[in-house]
Parts: C-alpha cells; structure tokens; sequence
C-alpha cells in the first residue's frame, strides 16, 4: 500500500490560479484506486462469500424455525379442539346436573304444597260438610213448611 503523503498528493493543485504554466502530469486515478483498492476489494470478496453463506444457513434455520413452529400451532389447535369438547360435555354435564336438582326442588316444593293443601282441606273439610248439611236441612225444612201452610 502506499504512504499516506502519495494519498494527499494526489489532491495538490499541479499549478496556481492566474497566468498559464507549465503542465502538471495528470495523475493516475484508475491505476492508484486499483492498487490502494485492491487488497481491500480482495478480503471484501471473502467477506462477500461468507455474507452469502450466513445468509443462506440464516434462510434455512429460519424455515426448519417455520416449520416447528407450524407443527407446534397445528398441535396446539388440535388440543384447544379435543379441550373445548371435553370442555363442552363436562357444561352440559353440570347442566342438566343443575337443572335435574332444580326440577327435584320444584317437585320437593309442589309436593309439600300439596301436602299443606291437603292438610288444610282435612281439618275443615268436616266443618264444611256439618255446615252444607245444616244448611241444606234448613231449606228443606223451610220447604216442607211453606207447602204445610199453602192454599
């Protein structure tokens, strides 16, 4: 590689402002790059090579990642589906669990009602029939009466 002061002295004026002088050699731009540049462009090739190949195992771990992670999502949504079954059954389960208990409750209720019912329909039942008979017995007799007395 060159020095450093061949660098800077590609960038002197070859003359001053002002009246004609003599000519400067032109330098050699293309042939100065080349030989400052090349070795550099030469390890950036390795690097290029090594860029393309981590690259290309990047693109491959990243599609077995893809894969695996697909695998994983299609198990997780068969046991969220075999999960929300076995979820749903043991809810109507306890459904109609409950709402056996709440048909036994209505029929426990409905029974005891009937049994007040029949309760308060014996202890005045007799007191209705005495009162029905008495009463009855006394349009009869009015009735016979009244045909006694008539025309």
């Amino acid at each position: 590689m060159r020095p450093w002061r061949d660098f800077l002295e590609r960038f002197r004026p070859t003359g001053t402002p002002g009246a004609a002088a003599l000519r400067g050699v032109p330098a050699d731009r293309a042939g100065d790059a080349e030989s400052e540049l090349g070795l550099l462009l030469a390890l950036l090739d390795d690097a290029r090579t090594q860029a393309e190949q981590i690259r290309a195992d990047a693109v491959e771990r990243a599609r077995g990642i893809r894969a695996r992670a697909r695998g994983r999502a299609e198990e997780m949504v068969l046991s969220a589906r075999q999960h929300t079954e076995s979820a749903r059954a043991e809810a109507v389960g306890r459904a109609r669990a409950q709402n056996a208990a709440e048909q036994d409750a209505l029929r426990n209720a409905a029974a005891a009602e009937i049994e007040r019912m029949r309760t308060a329909v014996a202890v005045r039942m007799p007191d209705y029939v005495a009162r029905v008979r008495s009463e009855t017995r006394a349009l009869i007799d009015g009735s016979n009466r009244n045909s006694e007395v008539g025309p």
